[in-house]
C-alpha cells in the first residue's frame, strides 16, 4: 500500500489532479472514484495512456506497476491527501457556507482578495467531499489566500468539510429552508451550518458574521469575530445605494472617503453577499478602492443574478438553484423592481424538500399570488397546486413548446428553480 507521504510525492511530480478520464491533463494524478454505477477503476489503465503520470487505485487488480498508487478507499486517499497538502501552508484560509448565495459571495470575495494577491477561490461549485480536497491540492507556493466553499446536504457534511481543510476564517451567509429532505428539519439546517462555528471555536478561528442576522449574531455569540452589515455597530458598516435594477452600495474607507458602487447583479437580496466581500477584503488590507473597482466589475454567471436583455424581454435569471428562502427574497426583490414592462415570473420545483415539498410549494404559489405577479410553474412539484388562472406545466420541454406556439415579448421575466428543472432552456425563447 501507499503511504500519504508517499502519495504526496508523487502528487508534486504531477501537474495536478483528475478523476474523469473526458477531461485528462498531461502530467496529471488519476484518482480512481467509485460511485453507485461506476467504478473508474476500470479506466485507471485509459487515463495513464491518455497522458496521465500516476493512478491512485484501490483496486489491486489493476494495480500493474509503478505508475499505479494502490490505496485501501481512493476517496478517503484524496482527502487525507488534501490534508496533508494544505497543511504545508501557513495562509489565512476562509471558509463560506450557508443556504443561499455562498456561491456569489465566494465569487464576490476572491474578485477582492484577488485585486491585491494571488488568491485560490474553489471553481464553480465544486464545493463537496470531492470538490473541497480537489480544491486544495491546487493550492501552490504562490498562493497567499484560500478561500474554500461549503456545501451540505446532511447534518455532519460541513464539520467534515472543515476537519479537511482547517479554515483560520469562516463566513454563514445565511441559514434557511434547504434541503429538507437531508437535514429533516430547518433544525437540521442550522446544526449543520453551525458546523463552521463549532470548528472555529475550537480552533481559534475567527468568523465574519451578518450584523443584520440575529440567528448568526445569537450562534457566534463569544467567538472571535468580524461584523458586517448595514447596522451602525457593525464593524464594516455598508448602507444601500439608489434602488434599481442592479444593485449598488456604498461605505466609508478607512481614509474617510466614501466608495460608492453600482454592480451588475440583480437583487437587494444580493447586498448582504456584497457587504461581506467588502469585510474580508477590509479585514485582509485591500485598499479600499480596489474593493470598489472589484465589486463594480464582477460579472455574475452560470444562471446566477444575471439580467438579460434577449431584444424582446428582460430576464432576471436565477435557474441554478433554488429553495424556499431564496425564491422568496427573489420573489418579492422582482415584485418592487422599477420598470414600465409587465412582470412576468417562470418558476420551477424546488427540490429535496422531502415531506414539506407540498407546503412549500402552496407557500410560493401563495406569495405569487399576495404579489399580484403573474406566473408559470414548472415542474412536478408544482402540477395540481397550481391556483385558477395560472399555467402549470409538467417540465421544462412542455414548457418549450407552449413558449414555442404562444411567444413572449415585452415582458419583464423572472426565471428561478432548482436546478434540476432546467429552467435555463427557456432562454432562447424568451
Amino acid at each position: 500500500m501507499t503511504s500519504i507521504a508517499q502519495l504526496h510525492e508523487a502528487f508534486l511530480r504531477c501537474t495536478g489532479v483528475c478523476t474523469d478520464t473526458r477531461a485528462l491533463a498531461p502530467g496529471s494524478l488519476f484518482v480512481a472514484l467509485r460511485g453507485p454505477s461506476f467504478n473508474a477503476n476500470t479506466f485507471a489503465a485509459q487515463a495513464l495512456a491518455g497522458g496521465c503520470r500516476h493512478a491512485m487505485v484501490d483496486d489491486p487488480a489493476v494495480a500493474r506497476d509503478d505508475r499505479y498508487l494502490l490505496v485501501p478507499d481512493a476517496l478517503k486517499a484524496l482527502q487525507q491527501l488534501a490534508l496533508h497538502h494544505r497543511r504545508r501552508f501557513a495562509i489565512p484560509v476562509v471558509a463560506i457556507t450557508g443556504t443561499n448565495g455562498k456561491t456569489t459571495t465566494k465569487e464576490l470575495v476572491h474578485a477582492v482578495l484577488a485585486a491585491d494577491r494571488p488568491t485560490l477561490a474553489t471553481s464553480g461549485n465544486l464545493n463537496n467531499h470531492i470538490g473541497v480536497p480537489l480544491t486544495l491540492l491546487r493550492l501552490t507556493a504562490e498562493h497567499r489566500i484560500a478561500i474554500i466553499e461549503m456545501g451540505a446536504n446532511h447534518v455532519g457534511d460541513i464539520a467534515e468539510l472543515m476537519a479537511l481543510a482547517e479554515p483560520t476564517h469562516g463566513l454563514i451567509t445565511n441559514i434557511g429552508r434547504a434541503h429538507l429532505e437531508g437535514f429533516g428539519s430547518y433544525e437540521g439546517v442550522v446544526k449543520a451550518k453551525t458546523e463552521l462555528v463549532d470548528f472555529l471555536r475550537g480552533h481559534g478561528g475567527t468568523l465574519f458574521v451578518h450584523a443584520d442576522d440575529p440567528l448568526l449574531m445569537t450562534k457566534s455569540t463569544g467567538l472571535a469575530r468580524i461584523t458586517y452589515g448595514m447596522t451602525a455597530t457593525a464593524d464594516h458598516r455598508v448602507e444601500a445605494g439608489p434602488t434599481g435594477a442592479m444593485l449598488a452600495l456604498a461605505w466609508t474607507g478607512s481614509d474617510g472617503a466614501r466608495q460608492q458602487v453600482t454592480t451588475r447583479l440583480i437583487g437587494g437580496y444580493n447586498l448582504p453577499n456584497a457587504a461581506a466581500a467588502v469585510s474580508i477584503g477590509r479585514h485582509f488590507g485591500v485598499p479600499d478602492d480596489r474593493i470598489a473597482a472589484a465589486l463594480a466589475a464582477y460579472t455574475p454567471s452560470n444562471n446566477r443574478s444575471q439580467f438579460m436583455d434577449t431584444g424582446r424581454n428582460h430576464l432576471v435569471l436565477d435557474a441554478y438553484n433554488a429553495n424556499p428562502s431564496s425564491m422568496k427574497a427573489a420573489l418579492e426583490h422582482f415584485a418592487t423592481m422599477p420598470g414600465e414592462r409587465p412582470k412576468l415570473a417562470i418558476l420551477g420545483g424546488m427540490k429535496e424538500l422531502g415531506a414539506n415539498s407540498r407546503t412549500e410549494h402552496e407557500a410560493v404559489i401563495a406569495l405569487v399570488r399576495r404579489l399580484g405577479l403573474d406566473a408559470v410553474y414548472v415542474g412536478p412539484e408544482f402540477t395540481g397546486l397550481a391556483s385558477s388562472g395560472s399555467t402549470a406545466y409538467a417540465d421544462v420541454n412542455a414548457a418549450l413548446d407552449a413558449f414555442r406556439r404562444n411567444p413572449v415579448e415585452g415582458r419583464s421575466i423572472l426565471v428561478k428553480g432548482s436546478r434540476g428543472t432546467k429552467l435555463e432552456a427557456l432562454v432562447p425563447m424568451l
